[in-house]
């Protein structure tokens, strides 16, 4: 499996990026919207604030999931038994945040809102008849006042070396949502599954701009599209010495929308959350 770039303003844009989505789980975009500085910016400033005490004045309610997620309470993937080594932010436009923060965050959260809605309209164009007839309604009718779509700032801190054994940034998984959008991150270690079973590096440059089906817009299609397994592994030598901050966009539907004859959206987050053991 390669991951190809496709070009934001090509032509063909639309229907290269659905295929790459079809064959592998992910689509890369280049020459996108999304301002290099805003989140060089949000990057550093967040990293700031995971440095500082103020994070604990913003722990997070286990009711709304809003806030600061220390590493203690931090996810053990679906299969594993190890907590990932990592502290993340929830924000939502809703929710809680810092207010030094807030500004940036927000600009951010709408700008790349726009871009997902945009994304998750070409995938619904170009669903064959045959998988978009099942979808309860348009997917992008799926999101329309969706309190749901979440904003994490992730930081995986330096390695210490008292690991837990096995432990790792983040163990292979799969997203639970529709789409998932993602700037490169200000260090490497994402890696996708392939076909074949082997892990391919995601290039951290931020001319690319990941974009992945998460496990609800693989119910929904039936499995046309595949939710693809990927992982952030532990970096090596000198590397241990840094921090990796990353921005993941999750867009999800709003609670009451029909996934399919199994699953609401709301019934499918809530046994997700559960299995990784945040609720």
């Amino acid at each position: 499996m390669k991951l190809v770039a496709v070009d934001y303003q090509a032509e063909n844009a639309q229907q290269l990026f659905v295929e790459s989505l079809k064959e592998t789980g992910f689509g890369v975009l280049k020459n996108h919207p999304i301002r290099q500085e805003l989140v060089s910016n949000i990057y550093k400033h967040w990293q700031e604030f995971f440095d500082s005490e103020q994070k604990w004045d913003f722990e997070y309610n286990k009711d709304t999931q809003d806030g600061y997620f220390p590493p203690n309470v931090s996810e053990v993937a679906k299969g594993f038994k190890v907590k990932d080594i990592k502290e993340y932010y929830h924000y939502y436009p809703w929710g809680k945040c810092p207010e030094q923060l807030k500004e940036e965050i927000s600009t951010y959260y709408s700008e790349a809102l726009s871009l997902a809605k945009e994304l998750l309209g070409w995938v619904e164009k170009y669903s064959p008849d045959e998988i978009s007839k099942n979808y309860s309604m348009p997917l992008s009718s799926m999101i329309e006042d969706s309190q749901q779509t979440l904003l994490r700032v992730l930081h995986y801190p330096p390695l210490q070396g008292n690991e837990e054994p096995d432990a790792i940034r983040a163990a292979a998984h799969e997203d639970i949502n529709l789409l998932t959008v993602l700037p490169a991150a200000n260090e490497p270690g994402l890696q996708v599954k392939g076909k074949d079973g082997n892990w391919i590096d995601v290039p951290c440059d931020f001319g690319n701009l990941i974009v992945n089906i998460g496990d609800m817009l693989q119910e929904a299609s039936g499995h046309y599209f595949p939710s693809t397994t990927h992982q952030v592994i532990n970096p090596e030598g000198q590397d241990q010495s840094r921090s990796r901050i990353s921005l993941p966009l999750f867009l999800h539907p709003r609670p009451d929308v029909k996934l399919s004859e199994r699953y609401t959206a709301d019934s499918y987050l809530k046994e997700r959350l559960k299995e990784l053991g945040v609720v």
